[in-house]
């Protein structure tokens, strides 16, 4: 289960997430921590209740790298940062290596390690400009278009923070076991146009893990992360059904490998869910509940083929820092929706 930015809620907002977590049996949350002793005494928390973290760790960048500014009323939900093509390896490893110290002095075992978040496409990635064409990039993109090219300068240097991101993990004495997961992609398809018809540009997902597998992927990581949001419209209908199946096993899955066979890795889901805009108590969650049982269906046949390692839905409650619901949320009106308890069910 995502949690999202849980750092920015007080410590009573933090504790009282724990305990519903765990009233649910929730063992595992994806979410990002700092190394200082915020950061260490949440996850500390966490572990004494027998939850562990899906760590998300960002590269590093030195103080005069290039940024690309956060201009929300311009570009919505288009962060700022640097661009990848300029993360330092250098001081990157440096930043593991106190988080990954501090996680071993104080006995606390990670779920996995998660190096960025959607490097795919313009909302995560500053190497894309704004606005962009509203295009998907291919493989060949990657090598002939200037923009293309451009981005694969940044996918090549996160390798190389990928790489240092390897070798701290192989020296703890704690987590040296612990799983590397790509960046979650988004499971956009090559050359097809954005869904939304705005500017901003990707890379489609089999285009980016071809490219990273060619460039050593495979040597550092232990499963590619994706994140996959289906259509929500027509929950039950068996046409519709069809088509989220279709696109899941041929786009989300298509690269992923069961462990050990040669030629990729196999996946976790680090991003699912479904919206459900509601927001009145009791919460109305029947049509999310059928599309949550729909995907259940697939992922147990992935699983099945071992091409699956783990799937994460997205989100358990909103962002502290907003005062609104959010839409993908399972946690609502003091308990856990119908969809949520589905989404953390065992298999």
């Amino acid at each position: 289960m995502n949690a999202v930015n849980p750092l920015r809620a007080s410590v009573a907002d933090q504790n009282a997430l724990i305990a519903q977590l765990k009233t649910a049996h929730v063992r595992i949350i994806r979410c990002g921590i700092s190394s200082d002793a915020k950061g260490i005494d949440f996850a500390k928390r966490l572990y004494a209740q027998g939850i562990k973290i899906q760590l998300i760790v960002s590269p590093e960048y030195s103080p005069n790298a290039p940024v690309r500014p956060y201009k929300p009323d311009e570009f919505p939900q288009m962060w700022g940062g640097h661009p990848l093509s300029s993360a330092d390896p250098t001081l990157s490893k440096a930043a593991f290596q106190t988080l990954f110290n501090s996680l071993d002095a104080n006995g606390i075992g990670l779920a996995g390690v998660e190096l960025g978040n959607e490097i795919n496409w313009a909302a995560f990635n500053p190497e894309f400009p704004l606005p962009g064409e509203g295009k998907t990039f291919t493989l060949s993109d990657l090598s002939n278009d200037p923009e293309g090219k451009q981005i694969a300068k940044g996918f090549v240097q996160y390798l190389k923070v990928v790489t240092v991101l390897k070798d701290v993990r192989d020296h703890s004495k704690l987590n040296r076991h612990t799983p590397i997961i790509s960046a979650g992609m988004v499971d956009a398809v090559d050359g097809a146009k954005l869904y939304n018809n705005k500017k901003e540009d990707m890379v489609g997902l089999s285009a980016t893990l071809t490219f990273l597998r060619q460039h050593g992927l495979d040597s550092l990581v232990d499963a590619y992360g994706v994140h996959t949001y289906p259509s929500p419209g027509q929950p039950g209908n068996p046409s519709a059904a069809a088509q989220r199946t279709a696109h899941f096993m041929n786009v989300a899955m298509a690269e992923c490998r069961p462990r050990g066979a040669g030629g990729g890795k196999p996946c976790w889901i680090t991003e699912w869910g479904f919206p459900n805009s509601s927001a009145t108590c009791p919460i109305h969650d029947e049509s999310r509940t059928l599309l949550v049982k729909e995907m259940r269906a697939n992922f147990t046949t992935v699983v099945a083929q071992k091409r699956l390692a783990g799937f994460t839905y997205f989100s358990w409650d909103s962002d502290p820092w907003s005062k609104s619901v959010a839409a993908d949320s399972v946690f609502r009106c003091g308990e856990l929706t119908e969809a949520g308890k589905l989404a953390v069910a065992p298999m």
